[in-house]
């Protein structure tokens, strides 16, 4: 039976294994948790910025005017601007026939009195959003600069984002039927990659910029809000929004169908302004072109554009544990650089997916399959190379005296999980030993007698291993050997009878030699049969040896032993002639043999297959 040892390590190696295992899973389903900490995404966020900026269209967005008050509009006039410059602004977009204008600047303060009167009527009145930025940091002493206008009754927060302070426009702008929010929290490295599509502060919600213009002015059924932070898609690059100077506008160098039916955007690009945010697409990009993102994302949702919802965490999930259950099966069976290999090309192929999933699923956590397969190279390829460099130690330890070199090398590439467990096989035993050995030593000195032996020995062995035999033990003066385990052979009958021919010509020539010094000839007596035979690893913790048990094997020995009532070297059993192909045999008759309660045919070699 298998040692105690054996079954301890085999269960060590099991929980190691399944640990690996299962950390490389949890690591990519924990991501896909929408409760999971942010700090688990800083690889995902990364990704997912690289594929933004290869998948960013330029395909132009002709439902949206960016209207920028840039350095060519500053230089006209420099800033801040009258109010009634802006006003004349807007009310040359909305003669020209914009559907609706918002305007991404905060006027806290009032400014010329004829100016702020004409833009608090556009915006009572007209299709114009206003801006105010709501702040999401908790401070000591909050924000609070102008007069809140806008937004809906809210007791609590609901999955709105809550603030903890304001920036508003100034008394005479707060009737505006139209508000926006343009605050934001940008993520821990800086970027801009959510904004707050609902912001909760003092028992009102207030919607987002974008969304206040979709809602004002976009015309029919308008959509539900979004709650909470929304991933900005980006799904454009800046280069597919029409964008207008302020100053073309102001000096009637647009021409009205540049304007008619489109939703326009004011604001600034203007380093001197200052309104630019670090993004996935740019690390310093206009607000105003954040802004355009999410109206145009909003846009495509309220036409049916948008990309089709995805189950990519599941998606990841599924594919992660295909992975580690293709890599449990492959690392046993294959090298290290090939599992190796095998494993960057499932993290290429994620990556690919990934392109390809990660729009239609803002939730997903594309790094994480990554990460789970950086897991499994770092810790189950090495632990299973670990694994298969004692696991050959092992079996060269035990092996390396018994076995051919050809078969322990097939038996260490062989993807069998304890090749020395004792298991039933079809074997050939061939059992050889030196007829006359007492007669042989006994005249002889000590040293004399150890060289005979050595000799003899070494004409048994080498023939065993030639022909990939299992050599089990020696015997004093002879050996027992098997073929067809540990690796099975459906040659083993033939194989035993080529060795016991070698084993013959090498005793020969051997005995020759003496002769040749006065010495008496030798003569090597062997017995081989064939059949079921139970062959492993037998012994105790302290000591154990590879050999073969069964009724095959002990009738080899009592050929063996039956072989000095023949004038023939060699006594073969019916079991070894039935299983032969390549020799051909004499039949000596039935004989009883020791032990046997019935006469068993035996055989000998034929003189040409002999010879």
């Amino acid at each position: 039976m298998t040692r105690p040892v054996h079954h301890s390590a085999r269960l060590t190696t099991l929980l190691l294994r399944s640990l690996i295992a299962g950390a490389a899973i949890a690591l990519c389903l924990l991501p896909q948790l929408p409760a999971a900490p942010a700090w688990w995404h800083a690889g995902d966020e990364w990704l997912r910025d690289r594929f933004l900026r290869l998948q960013a269209s330029t395909q132009p967005d002709n439902r949206i005017l960016v209207v920028d008050i840039d350095e060519a509009s500053l230089a006209e006039q420099p800033w801040p601007w009258p109010r009634g410059r802006l006003a004349d602004l807007i009310e040359l977009l909305l003669g020209a026939g914009a559907r609706g204008v918002a305007l991404d600047i905060l006027q806290e303060k009032p400014g010329d009195p004829g100016g702020d009167a004409r833009l608090a009527m556009l915006a009572r009145h007209g299709p114009l959003v206003l801006a105010q930025m709501f702040d999401y940091v908790p401070r000591r002493h909050p924000l609070a600069a102008g007069q809140l206008g806008g937004g809906q009754p809210a007791p609590t927060p609901g999955a709105a984002l809550v603030a903890s302070g304001y920036l508003a426009n100034h008394a005479g702008l707060a009737g505006a039927r139209h508000i926006g929010n343009i605050g934001f929290v940008p993520d821990p490295d800086g970027m801009l990659r959510r904004v707050p599509m609902s912001t909760w502060f003092q028992g009102r919600s207030y919607p987002t910029l974008s969304r206040a213009l979709l809602d004002c002015c976009a015309g029919g059924p308008a959509l539900p809000p979004p709650a909470g932070p929304m991933r900005v898609p980006y799904r454009r690059s800046l280069a597919a929004y029409d964008v207008a100077s302020a100053r073309e506008v102001l000096n009637g160098a647009l021409a009205p169908a540049d304007v008619a039916g489109r939703l326009v955007l004011i604001g600034s690009s203007s380093l001197s302004i200052g309104d630019r945010v670090a993004t996935p697409l740019d690390e310093s990009m206009p607000g105003l072109a954040v802004h355009a993102a999410m109206l145009s994302a909003q846009l495509d949702a309220q036409a049916g554009l948008a990309p089709a919802p995805w189950p990519g965490r599941l998606l990841a999930v599924l594919y992660t544990l295909g992975v580690v259950l293709g890599v449990s099966y492959a690392l046993p069976r294959l090298s290290a650089a090939a599992n190796t290999a095998l494993l960057m090309g499932g993290a290429l192929l994620w990556l690919g997916l990934a392109y390809l999933i990660t729009p239609h699923d803002p939730l997903l956590a594309p790094a994480a399959p990554l990460l789970s397969i950086l897991l499994l190279l770092t810790l189950a390829v090495p632990f299973h190379w670990q694994q298969a460099q004692q696991r050959s130690r092992q079996l060269l330890g035990t092996l390396r005296q018994y076995v051919a070199k050809d078969v322990v090398d097939e038996l260490l590439r062989s993807d069998l999980q304890d090749p020395l467990a004792p298991r039933l096989l079809q074997v050939t035993t061939l059992i050889a030993d030196m007829q006359g050995y007492t007669g042989q030593v006994e005249s002889l000195s000590l040293d004399e007698a150890a060289r005979l032996t050595t000799d003899f020995l070494d004409c048994l062995t080498r023939p065993v291993l030639a022909m990939h035999g299992t050599l089990d033990k020696y015997t004093g003066d002879g050996l027992v050997a098997f073929w067809g385990a540990p690796l099975p052979n459906p040659e083993h009958a033939d194989l035993a009878l080529d060795a016991a021919r070698q084993i013959l010509q090498e005793v020969a020539r051997f005995s020759a030699r003496r002769a040749q010094r006065g010495l008496a000839p030798l003569r090597v007596r062997i017995g081989i049969e064939s059949g079921a035979a139970m062959a492993g690893d037998y012994g105790t913790s302290a000591r154990s040896i590879y050999t073969a048990v069964g009724d095959s094997v002990n009738t080899a020995a009592r050929l063996e032993q039956a072989a000095r009532d023949f004038p023939h070297d060699v006594i073969i059993g019916a079991g070894t002639v039935a299983q032969a192909r390549r020799h051909r045999f004499i039949a000596l008759g039935e004989h009883h043999l020791r032990g046997k309660e019935k006469a068993l045919q035996l055989y000998t070699l034929a003189p040409e297959a002999a010879a």
